[in-house]
C-alpha cells in the first residue's frame, strides 16, 4: 500500500489520510529510495525516521495541536521557543506582547472554524536571555481526509527579528539615500527667497539712509514672508526625513478624522467650504495616530485650498476588500493634467509662496509604511477625489472582528 502522506487543500488547509497512519514507517515506492530507504542495507532509514529527522531538524518552530489546542507534535525549535508547555495558547500567552491580535485561544478556534490559514505578523516574543524578538507566525487547520472534518492545527512561528532589523537599516538608508536627492533642488528653492530677502533688506538700508522710513514697513514684511517660506520648506524636509518608525498612541480611525476635520473648521468656515462627513461604523483602530492625522489634515487643507470661492469637502470612510478606504472628494478646480506629478517632491499647483510641494510627498510616505496606498483622481463635473487605502492587516484588531458591514453614519 502507498503512503499517501499529507497534501494542502483548498484555502490552506492540511489533509491527513488518518487510515495510513499505520503505513507511515514504510518506504514510499515513488521516492526513489529503493526498498530499503536512505543508505541501503542495515543502516537505512525509514521514510517515518526521515520525516522526524527533517521536522526535528527545521530552523522554524513547528507545533501540531489538537481541537482542544494541546501540544501533541512539535519540532526542537519549538521545545526551544515555548519549553515544556501543554496548550499551545498559554504558552504564547506567557512569552508575547499581544496587541494586534485577541486572546491566542480565540484566535487558534477561529481558524479551525473557518478553516482558513490565518497570518499573525510582528508578534513580539520575550525572551529573558537575548530580549525581544518578531515572530511571525501561521497557523493552519489539519483536517482529515477520510471525513473533511478538523482534528487540529498547525502553528509555524519564524524569528523574523534579524531580518526586520535589516529592513528597518535599508529603510534608513533609503531615506537617506532620497534625502540626498532631494538636496540640490532645497538649495535652489531656498536660494530664491534669501536673495529676495538680501535685496530687500539692502533696499531698506538705502531708504533709511536717505528718504526716512515710510517704506521700509513695507520691505521687511516682504522679507518676511521670505523667511516664512524658508520655514515652511526646511520644516517640511525634516519631517520627510525623520525616523520610520511610527509612533505607538493609537485610536480609532474615525475618531482622527473627526480631530483632523475640527482642526481645519475655521479655515473651511473662513473659504466658504462646507465639510460633509459619513462615517463606517465598524473601523479599525490604528497604531501612530499622530501622522494618519497629519495626513488627514494636509488632505483636507488642500480640499480647501482648492476651493477658494468656496464649495463642499464630502469625507467617507469604509471597508471594502479587507481595507479601510478613506475618501476625499472636492468640488475645487482639479488636478494637473500629469496627475501623479502632484505627489513629487516641491510639485506644488499653489500659486508662488503657497505651499511647498512637500506635503502630498510625506502623505504618500506615511501611508506606505502601513502598506496602503494613496491615489488621486479627478471628479467627474469637477474637482477631484483622494483615495487613502489602509489593509486591515495593518490596523489594530477589532475585538468584535467586524469589519464587512455596510452601515455608515452622516456627520
Amino acid at each position: 500500500m502507498r503512503h499517501s502522506g499529507p497534501a494542502v487543500g483548498s484555502r490552506g488547509v492540511v489533509e491527513l489520510a488518518m487510515s495510513d497512519r499505520s503505513e507511515a514507517g514504510k518506504q514510499v515506492d515513488s521516492s526513489g529510495l529503493g526498498d530499503g530507504g536512505l543508505g541501503g542495507g542495515d543502516a537505512s532509514l525509514s521514510v517515518r525516521e526521515m520525516a522526524e529527522a527533517v521536522f526535528s531538524s527545521l530552523p522554524v518552530a513547528v507545533v501540531v495541536f489538537d481541537r482542544r489546542l494541546r501540544m501533541v507534535m512539535r519540532n526542537r525549535a519549538a521545545e526551544l521557543l515555548f519549553g515544556d508547555a501543554d496548550l499551545i495558547a498559554e504558552a504564547l500567552g506567557r512569552t508575547t506582547v499581544e496587541g494586534h491580535y485577541r486572546d491566542w485561544a480565540v484566535e487558534f478556534r477561529q481558524v479551525m472554524e473557518t478553516r482558513r490559514e490565518r497570518e499573525f505578523d510582528g508578534v513580539t516574543y520575550q525572551d529573558q536571555e537575548v530580549g525581544d524578538r518578531l515572530l511571525n507566525l501561521v497557523c493552519t487547520p489539519l483536517t482529515d481526509r477520510s471525513n473533511r472534518e478538523v482534528v487540529g492545527g498547525m502553528l509555524v512561528a519564524e524569528d523574523v527579528t534579524a531580518r526586520v532589523s535589516m529592513e528597518r537599516r535599508l529603510a534608513v538608508s533609503e531615506r537617506l539615500a532620497a534625502v540626498g536627492k532631494l538636496s540640490a533642488r532645497v538649495a535652489h528653492e531656498l536660494n530664491n527667497p534669501l536673495d529676495g530677502i538680501l535685496r530687500y533688506i539692502n533696499l531698506a538700508k538705502r531708504v533709511v539712509a536717505h528718504t526716512g522710513q515710510d517704506q521700509v514697513i513695507g520691505y521687511l514684511e516682504r522679507s518676511r514672508r521670505g523667511l516664512m517660506r524658508m520655514v515652511e520648506i526646511t520644516a517640511e524636509l525634516l519631517e520627510f526625513s525623520r525616523s520610520t518608525h511610527a509612533s505607538l498612541d493609537e485610536s480609532d480611525i474615525n475618531r482622527i478624522l473627526e480631530d483632523a476635520v475640527k482642526a481645519m473648521e475655521n479655515k473651511a468656515v473662513a473659504d466658504g467650504v462646507t465639510i460633509a462627513c459619513n462615517y463606517h461604523e465598524q473601523v479599525p483602530r490604528l497604531r501612530g495616530t499622530s501622522n494618519i492625522f497629519q495626513v488627514f489634515c494636509n488632505l483636507i487643507k488642500n480640499a480647501i485650498d482648492a476651493m477658494p470661492d468656496g464649495g463642499v469637502l464630502s469625507i467617507a470612510t469604509g471597508v471594502v476588500e479587507r481595507a479601510v478606504v478613506i475618501t476625499f472628494e472636492d468640488t475645487g478646480v482639479g488636478l494637473p493634467e500629469e496627475i501623479e506629478r502632484v505627489f513629487e517632491p516641491f510639485f506644488s499647483t499653489k500659486g508662488p509662496g503657497k505651499g511647498t510641494g512637500l506635503g502630498l510627498a510625506i502623505c504618500r510616505d506615511i501611508i506606505e509604511k502601513y502598506k496602503g496606498r494613496i491615489t488621486a483622481a479627478r471628479r467627474a463635473g469637477g474637482g477631484s477625489v483622494f483615495l487613502v487605502r489602509i489593509p486591515l492587516e495593518s490596523c489594530l484588531r477589532d475585538r468584535s472582528d467586524r469589519f464587512g458591514g455596510a452601515g455608515g453614519k452622516g456627520t
